[in-house]
């Protein structure tokens, strides 16, 4: 069976780029080893959370000046107009959610470990719990609950450095007897989404807190219903409520993916999961059918247009072996950001600028691999999310961002080609 287009990888980058082509009424398939890792992220939309060790008060400020250091940053082949574009187009596809914020402004949400974070996008659920304004914060824990401390939220947040002072504390509630033990955020999630453990919640919460409060809860409010229950809590309250990221598996990003992958069925596109790409047939520099390996065997998928969007070493994208050679694994792309070395050496600190933090592939402003001298490595091959070269954003606080924006744009690239040149066309 032939597609319009393949798409390698099932994680933000790749739904966003499969959903925006499948919208536009393209024969899409997506195919991914496992979900991606938006079931390990917060949900949030990073577009820039720092540049260098300065917090980032407006992503669309201090994008250009990030661009101008890092001249081989992904943003630098998406147009500030497209990036703006492709936010108000996720906020659209992602209505469920309700995302809140913009481009001109980070809201500063708290972490599950008690840290100011900047992001540009949240969901409604969270975004109440925006630190910019100060004030006073009850961060709510489950006995039995290990993936959220309240505690050390709280007293982080007392001793972090913030645009206007807050008081926070813990409360910790104990959970209806039939869920008491060992709880995992999904378990959790679950019971909000089949039993009255929103009644519980409300009720143990009533006289617990002030009228003054703004209340964190651990984001795990429903698979399902989580955006109703949260509703629902603050009507009931009738306080400030937002849900505070846990850690992994998160609940919020299980959401987002299941809502993103449900519009991408509608819109008529096919995602298998369990299988992997493993290299392309080509002929005259254009790629002209996918690989793909399955339990069965290996299934050949002829294609007009290829997106790659299968993730950095954290996903499989990129690969380290025992002898320090790098190597993107689909398609055998060359890279940027490698050692100038044999043999890879690591920094001797954690938060040391490691030498294979920046890896990946270089790209045109169609957001094409390149090769060395520049040139589409294949002419209908585009990339999006961790596998570009070129960030590092768990220091930037770009990734999901990221992923967003350039899945956006290899999308459009494929939908409106880039003009050839005259010299090309006369030859």
């Amino acid at each position: 069976m032939s597609y319009d287009t393949v798409v390698v990888g099932a994680g933000l980058a790749g739904l966003t780029a499969a959903l925006r082509l499948s919208e536009r009424g393209q024969r899409v398939l997506v195919v991914a080893r496992g979900v991606g890792a938006t079931h390990l992220a917060p949900a949030t939309v990073d577009v820039l959370g720092y540049l260098g060790d300065t917090q980032v008060a407006s992503p669309a400020a201090s994008v250009p000046v990030l661009i101008s250091s890092s001249p081989n940053h992904p943003y630098a082949h998406v147009p500030a107009e497209q990036l703006e574009t492709s936010l108000e187009w996720f906020c659209t596809k992602t209505a469920a959610l309700g995302y809140a914020g913009n481009l001109d402004e980070n809201l500063l949400l708290p972490t599950a470990l008690g840290v100011p974070k900047p992001s540009a996008l949240a969901p409604r659920s969270m975004s109440g719990g925006d630190l910019r304004a100060g004030g006073r914060f009850v961060f709510v824990g489950l006995k039995g609950f290990k993936d959220f401390h309240p505690t050390l939220i709280a007293d982080n947040l007392n001793h972090a450095r913030l645009p206007n002072p807050i008081e926070a504390r813990a409360l910790e509630l104990v959970p209806p007897s039939s869920r008491r033990g060992d709880l995992s955020g999904r378990v959790i999630a679950g019971g909000f989404d089949t039993e009255d453990l929103i009644d519980w919640l409300a009720g143990a919460l009533e006289d617990r807190v002030d009228p003054d409060e703004r209340i964190g809860v651990p984001a795990v409010l429903g698979l399902r219903s989580g955006d109703a229950t949260w509703q629902e809590l603050e009507k009931r309250l009738q306080r400030k409520v937002f849900e505070v990221a846990t850690l992994p598996p998160s609940v919020p990003g299980i959401r987002l993916s299941d809502v993103l992958s449900s519009a991408l069925r509608t819109a008529g596109a096919r995602i298998v999961l369990g299988v992997r790409a493993v290299g392309a047939r080509a002929k005259g520099g254009r790629i002209e059918a996918v690989e793909v390996v399955n339990a069965t065997g290996t299934v050949s998928y002829p294609v007009s247009s290829v997106v790659l969007a299968s993730g950095g070493f954290a996903s499989g994208g990129l690969e380290l072996d025992s002898f320090g050679a790098t190597r993107e694994t689909v398609f055998g792309l060359p890279l940027i950001g490698l050692p100038n070395t044999d043999r890879v050496r690591f920094a001797p600190h954690y938060f040391d600028a490691q030498p294979l933090a920046t890896a990946g592939v270089a790209t045109d402003d169609q957001l094409r691999p390149v090769d060395a001298s520049g040139s589409p490595v294949y002419e209908n091959l585009h990339a999006a999310g961790a596998i570009l070269g070129g960030a590092t954003p768990w220091k930037e606080k770009s990734g999901t961002g990221t992923s967003v924006a350039t899945g956006y744009a290899a999308a459009e690239a494929i939908l409106t080609p880039a003009p050839t040149p005259v010299s090309e066309a006369v030859r």
